[in-house]
């Protein structure tokens, strides 16, 4: 019986797939890449059809049985399945190291560069064998054989730190509920948070009353509506500490060791490569030159937003003192007095906003909008197999014929990671019958899951999230490339990646795509035009405050790698105590932790690069701009953006990439106007 990992199905047979499955699958890819690799190598393959080619089928290969299990990893976590996935990331990490350092095949590939052949490739395929050349010499492939040992074992160690600290963050976040009897405890929260709380009782076999989890449909509406302080303070508190030494389950998801090895392997890693530190070694595949150039762009910003912060700071601070005698603002108070400021500003609150955001609606809207932009019709296809009740699929369409497709899995749940993300199913890529493999994503959210029926009902930031992902989505499925290296987000520079994400939000910001995406749960009402004007007014509210926020996360990411030493015994809480007197606006009590679950950089892809974030909302700011000039569903505009910025994928330069769109190099000043800061402000 085929291994349904290993079928030739367009798209992977969940119906039929079990975590039986994926440990033989990966041995039997491997082994086949491996024998590949031999054969190859053996008959003397240097060009693309002999040589490239063959290499990218069987990498494909290899990722649509990865992309499966990795998946399951995020949205079906078991005791089981972690087994099999921590044996699973050690076998792939370390195949991936070892084609990596093949001197053999990488004179090949370079042989092949350097040939009259290779140096008429076309540009996909020249940028495609450049990206390949790179990551040979990132893997270490120009090391004695020692050194290449060392580095073999030092990517096994991080695989598995990386995975444990994640591991840990969800074990933490899922191991911490408190059970609530007398509502009165709960006194402030809308009616929609105490149904979601009453039914995650029901779930966990409670007779009555209300469980609190530190999950982000429960943590977000508590911290901003719950009366009681000291809920909210003891919420913080058991948040702000996860996978820590600190807070209710102290030491016993504990990553604090866990930093300190991930950093030393990553510093290890890049003195091998010869690079000072892994803040030089992450940037080797970004679109920014150097560690400098990063802080000094940080900096600016920070420069240009503090004194807006401050005074934005200030405001809340003497709001909660003069209308509710608070004589000191806490961190677990400000998302609260926020709140309450933001409503007596622009009597406009996000729970104000959710019956006018219906799941059902805001989707139908997102895909009116995406039509309207960039010439593509959606439909739902039921047919296709998922893994989960909660999960959808649709299939795009031009001119009625389908050329990609995406899962959407909603919900949050049990044993589902927390966040949301875009991963990618299948790549696009000619096959070598001459048709093309469509491009598929995942695309994953964890909203409110509906209750007793009824629609979800989404907060426009949660709104603002499902654009996101969606944006991340059509970068990597509007693609016209087709050599998978660089088709879609394949090859695109890490602080480029969030670009089209940040861009889509914009469109939940403008009057005319409002319409689109919203109407009342009940009564079908569009959202009231005295409502709408509220809310676009309450747009900048507190954006200072939210910029140095982010730019607390992403300085003391890029210090932390590029200051970090094993032999000085770094100490991480120090580089964050560091950064935050420089730009935080209030700093958070000394048992906080939030690095112990800072996981876009010590278990994901975001290491010495969370600054791509505001990197990138600079090119969606700036690149959006054009479309405030010339109309918010222009469609030569929305043409443009399509084919110089989606469709090419990472076949060209980032930089050339966005001049070809925009006319210019990017600028700061649209992000800082977007934001609504006063660039006449300087701290």
């Amino acid at each position: 019986m085929v291994n349904p990992l290993l079928s030739d199905n367009a798209l992977p047979p969940f119906d039929e797939i079990s975590i039986e499955h994926f440990e033989p699958a990966i041995d039997q890819v491997l082994q086949d890449n491996r024998l590949l690799i031999d054969k190859l190598l053996s008959d003397g393959a240097d060009t693309w059809e002999s040589l490239v080619y063959p290499l990218e089928t069987a990498n494909d290969r290899l990722n649509n049985v990865w992309s499966v299990i990795s998946h399951y990893n995020g949205v079906l976590n078991s005791e089981a399945l972690r087994e099999i996935y921590k044996k699973l990331i050690g076998k792939l990490t370390q195949y991936q190291t070892e084609v990596g350092q093949n001197k053999a095949l990488y004179l090949a590939y370079r042989h092949l560069q350097e040939s009259e052949a290779g140096q008429k490739l076309e540009g996909p395929q020249r940028k495609a064998l450049d990206n390949i050349l790179r990551d040979f010499t990132l893997s270490g492939v120009g090391l004695d054989d020692q050194d290449k040992q060392r580095f073999s074992e030092l990517k096994q160690t991080l695989s598995s730190l990386t995975n444990h600290f994640s591991e840990n963050v969800l074990d933490a976040t899922q191991g911490w509920t408190r059970h609530i009897v007398n509502a009165d405890e709960l006194q402030g929260l809308p009616d929609s948070a105490m149904a979601l709380l009453s039914s995650f009782a029901t779930e966990q076999a409670y007779d009555n009353g209300y469980l609190l989890t530190l999950d982000a449909p429960c943590y977000q509406p508590v911290m901003t509506y719950c009366d009681s302080r000291e809920l909210r303070e003891e919420l913080y508190q058991a948040y702000m500490t996860r996978a820590s030494d600190q807070g209710p389950h102290a030491g016993k998801w504990d990553n604090s060791d866990n930093i300190q090895q991930i950093m030393a392997t990553r510093q290890k890693l890049a003195t091998l490569l010869s690079f000072d530190n892994y803040a030089e070694r992450s940037l080797a595949t970004k679109m920014a030159s150097s560690v400098d150039e990063v802080v000094d762009f940080l900096e600016q910003l920070a420069g240009k937003s503090m004194a807006a912060a401050r005074q934005q700071f200030d405001a809340l601070q003497a709001f909660a003192a003069e209308e509710y005698g608070l004589s000191q603002l806490e961190m677990w108070d400000i998302p609260y007095y926020s709140e309450k400021l933001r409503q007596q500003l622009f009597d406009v609150s996000q729970e104000a906003l959710k019956p006018y955001f219906p799941v059902s609606v805001v989707l139908n809207g997102l895909f009116q909008v995406v039509a309207r932009l960039f010439e593509v019709e959606i439909e739902e296809d039921a047919q296709v197999q998922v893994w989960h009740s909660d999960v959808r699929y649709y299939r795009l369409s031009r001119s009625s014929k389908a050329f990609a497709g995406f899962y959407l899995d909603l919900y949050a749940r049990k044993h589902k990671r927390g966040g949301a993300w875009m991963g990618d199913c299948r790549v696009r890529r000619r096959l070598a019958d001459g048709t093309l493999q469509q491009p598929v994503a995942f695309l994953t959210c964890n909203f409110t899951p509906p209750v007793d029926g009824k629609d979800s009902l989404l907060t426009h930031d949660e709104v603002t999230t499902l654009f996101h992902e969606f944006g991340h989505g059509l970068h990597h499925m509007l693609t016209k490339i087709e050599v998978s290296d660089v088709s879609g987000i394949s090859g695109v520079p890490w602080d480029v990646v969030e670009l089209p994400s940040q861009f889509l939000e914009n469109w939940c910001w403008q009057e005319e795509s409002i319409r689109l995406i919203s109407a009342h749960h009940e009564t079908g009402e569009s959202l009231p035009k005295a409502l709408l004007d509220k809310m676009l007014t309450a747009k900048h509210f507190q954006s200072a405050m939210q910029m140095m926020r982010q730019l607390e996360f992403a300085l003391f990411d890029i210090t932390l790698h590029r200051d970090f030493s094993e032999l000085a015994s770094t100490d991480v809480l120090a580089v964050l105590d560091a950064v935050r007197e420089k730009v935080s606006v209030k700093i958070p009590p000394a048992y906080a932790r939030f690095s112990h679950s800072f996981s876009h950089i010590f278990a994901g892809g975001y290491a010495a690069g969370y600054y791509s974030y505001k990197w990138a909302e600079v090119l969606a700011a700036d690149a959006f701009s054009k479309f405030e000039e010339q109309g918010i569903f222009n469609l030569q505009v929305g043409r443009a953006f399509r084919e110089h910025i989606l469709e090419v994928g990472g076949s060209q330069d980032a930089m050339e990439m966005f001049v070809a769109f925009r006319g210019r190099k990017p600028s700061v000043e649209p992000l800082l106007v977007q934001s609504g800061i006063d660039v006449g402000i300087q701290s």
